[in-house]
């Protein structure tokens, strides 16, 4: 592994509506986004880590734990409506301009407490094995989505009843996105159409959404790590 050759960008701006600073909140008593940042640099991959955001205290808090941030992220990428793919060429084009090439970034979000950097190497691995686009982390579902039901005034429905007299165990597998990082190309970043996605246990994926969530992950992370 070449660490010259990769960047880590950490997307993380000050605003939150679910859970007010997110990105700040201590978890288990630091703040969240430290997990992403330690994570990264300790795995030996990238050259440089930096955080994309609008916010000083984030900024802050960044370089305490030993992040850059080389620019602070534009208006146009910092409200609701910005795409990752979007905050992700912003980047892009900072280190361009500066003639700082790289051949691979992975984008980790700063909500990523459980994430491994075993799980990092395999992502970059398998990006470079099978010359991806990019590469994900996934989580299978614990209940098979086909035997999903509506519930329309208390009234079940199942969304695909084809599948209701169908054995689980005879069902196929289905996976979501473990929210936790995406190795890419630096072209064509996100965009490109080759995407692969590796499986990671459950006890290392968790939303964090809700408060409850929050608890929830903080359990999880408790469990990973022997602590209790």
């Amino acid at each position: 592994m070449n660490k010259f050759l990769n960047l880590a960008i950490i997307p993380a701006r000050g605003g939150s509506k679910r859970i007010p600073r997110k990105n700040l909140k201590s978890f288990l008593g630091k703040p969240i986004i430290a997990y992403s940042i330690e994570a990264a640099i300790k795995s030996n991959l990238f050259k440089e880590v930096m955080v994309s955001t609008d916010d000083a205290e984030i900024a802050d808090i960044t370089i305490k734990y030993g992040a850059k941030v080389p620019f602070m992220r534009s208006n146009e990428t910092s409200d609701d409506f910005a795409t990752l793919a979007e905050v992700v060429e912003e980047v892009k084009k900072y280190y361009i301009l500066r003639n700082e090439i790289y051949t691979n970034i992975c984008c980790i979000l700063p909500t990523a407490p459980l994430i491994t950097i075993d799980n990092l190497k395999e992502g970059f691995n398998l990006l470079i094995q099978k010359n991806a686009d990019s590469v994900r982390p996934v989580a299978r579902y614990s209940y098979p989505v086909q035997r999903a039901f509506r519930l329309i005034n208390n009234k079940t429905e199942f969304i695909y009843p084809e599948y209701r007299t169908t054995r689980t165990q005879d069902l196929e597998p289905t996976f979501h996105d473990a929210g936790q990082f995406y190795w890419m190309k630096f072209d064509p970043g996100l965009n490109g159409s080759k995407r692969l996605g590796f499986e990671i246990p459950q006890m290392l994926v968790q939303d964090l959404d809700t408060l409850e969530d929050w608890l929830m992950a903080e359990v999880k992370y408790k469990i990973h790590n022997k602590l209790i």
